[in-house]
C-alpha cells in the first residue's frame, strides 16, 4: 500500500523518525539515572509504547495517560502502571478501582482536600500523588503550601509521593530558559517531597516532567521520574522551541489539493480544523506557520514557506510561497501538512499510517481516543 491509496485527509507516522526522537529523549533522561514514565496522551497507541519500552536506555516500563479511557486500553494490552496525570473526582474513582481490581495500578492525582477525603474513604482506594504548582499556575498546590501536609494527612495509606509538570517551559525560547525552568521545577518538586518525609509521611514517587525540561534537565536529583510526551512525534512549536530539530517530525497529516486559486497563488486542501486542529501555537514564536505548514509527499520543505492560512471544518486554505518557484498543483495531488500541535492534529484520528521515509505504508496501528 502506498500514501496515494490513502483517503484523505488521514494521519502519517514515519516509524524511523519516531524511533529517532524515542532514542533521544531515552538517553536524556537515562544520564540522570530516573526513571521514565512517557505520558501517552499524545501518541495513545500500544504500539508506540512498545517501542519506547523497547529502548535499550530507557529505564521504564510505566506511562502516564490524560484520560480514563486511555488507562483502559493499555491496562488491556498489558501495562499496569498507568499515572492518570489529570485531577481525579470523586465520581471516577470507582472506574479507577474497578481497573485496579484487573491487575492494573492505576495512581490517581488531587490537590484538593475534599477530593482527599473521599480517596481514602473509598473500600478500593488508589495510589494518590499530590499535585504541586511548579509555575504553570494550572493545577496543584504551592510547595511550601500547609494545603501539601494537609493533603498528605488526609490521603493516608494511599498516599504515594507528589507530582508537577512545567506546562510554562512552552514559554521559554532559549536553553538557558529552559533550563532554568526544568531547575524551578525540580526544586518546587523536592521541597514539597522533603516536607512530606519530614512530616513522617510517604514519598515514594517525585514525578516531574515536559518534554523541553526533560530534555534540558541539568540535574534532577531528589526526583525518581519523569514525563514528557510530545517528545515522540515533535511539531511545528516544539523545532520553534528547540525540543526537537525541524527534521524530526514524525506526524503530520496527508491531504489533496481540492481547489486552486492561482491568481492569488493560494490552493485549498481537504484537511481543515478537525483533521488538524486549530491550535495556533507558533503564533508566539518566531516562525508563525498559521495552521500548519505543506510539505511534499515524502514529508520534505519542498515549498518553501507554504502555510495554511485558514482552517475551516474541512478545507485548508494554503497561502504558497511567493518566493518559491512551484508545480500547479493539480486538483488531486498529495501533500503532507506539518502540524503546530501533534497531540490535538492526532487526536482527530483513529490510526496512523505508518511508513518509514518512503511513500510506503509499512503498518497500520490504531489509537485510542474519547474520555
Amino acid at each position: 500500500m502506498r500514501l496515494s491509496d490513502l483517503p484523505t485527509p488521514a494521519l502519517v507516522l514515519d516509524r524511523a523518525i519516531l524511533l529517532r526522537n524515542i532514542d533521544a529523549m531515552a538517553q536524556a533522561v537515562g544520564r540522570h539515572g530516573v526513571a521514565l514514565r512517557p505520558h501517552m496522551k499524545t501518541a495513545k497507541s500500544i504500539d508506540v509504547a512498545r517501542l519506547i519500552f523497547a529502548n535499550p536506555h530507557a529505564k521504564t516500563g510505566a506511562i502516564a495517560v490524560s484520560t480514563l479511557a486511555e488507562a483502559e486500553y493499555f491496562a488491556g494490552h498489558g501495562v499496569a502502571d498507568i499515572l492518570y496525570a489529570v485531577g481525579i473526582t470523586p465520581r471516577k474513582l470507582e472506574q479507577v478501582a474497578k481497573l485496579n481490581a484487573a491487575n492494573a495500578r492505576v495512581i490517581t492525582v488531587t490537590d484538593d482536600l475534599e477530593t482527599a477525603s473521599a480517596i481514602s474513604a473509598h473500600p478500593r482506594p488508589p495510589r494518590t500523588l499530590i499535585e504541586v504548582d511548579c509555575g504553570e499556575h494550572r493545577g496543584g498546590v504551592a510547595p511550601d503550601s500547609p494545603a501539601v501536609l494537609e493533603i498528605g494527612i488526609r490521603l493516608g495509606s494511599s498516599l504515594a509521593g507528589i507530582m508537577t509538570h512545567a506546562g510554562h517551559s512552552y514559554a521559554g525560547r532559549t536553553l538557558a530558559d529552559m533550563q532554568a525552568i526544568a531547575e524551578a521545577e525540580r526544586a518546587g518538586a523536592a521541597l514539597a517531597a522533603k516536607r512530606l518525609m519530614d512530616a513522617g509521611l510517604p514519598c515514594p514517587i517525585v514525578s516531574v516532567g515536559s518534554s523541553p525540561t526533560a530534555l534540558h534537565a541539568e540535574r534532577l536529583e531528589d526526583i525518581t521520574e519523569t514525563r514528557p510526551g510530545v517528545y515522540m512525534f515533535g511539531d511545528l512549536f516544539q523545532a520553534e522551541i528547540g525540543t526537537i530539530r525541524p527534521e524530526d517530525m514524525a506526524v503530520t497529516v496527508l491531504a489533496s489539493v481540492i481547489g486552486r486559486r492561482p491568481a492569488e497563488r493560494r490552493i485549498v486542501v481537504d484537511a481543515g480544523a478537525l483533521a488538524l486542529s486549530k491550535d495556533r501555537s507558533t503564533e508566539a514564536t518566531a516562525q508563525d506557520y498559521g495552521f500548519g505548514l505543506m510539505l511534499d509527499l515524502l514529508g520534505r520543505r519542498s515549498f518553501g514557506t507554504s502555510i495554511i492560512r485558514r482552517a475551516n471544518q474541512e478545507h485548508g486554505v494554503v497561502e504558497l510561497d511567493p518566493t518559491a518557484d512551484l508545480p500547479e498543483f493539480p486538483i488531486g495531488d498529495l501533500v503532507r501538512i506539518a502540524p503546530n500541535h501533534a497531540c490535538l492534529t492526532s487526536a482527530a484520528h483513529d490510526r496512523y499510517f505508518v511508513v518509514e521515509g518512503s511513500d510506503e505504508v509499512v503498518a497500520i496501528w490504531p489509537r485510542v481516543n474519547g474520555w
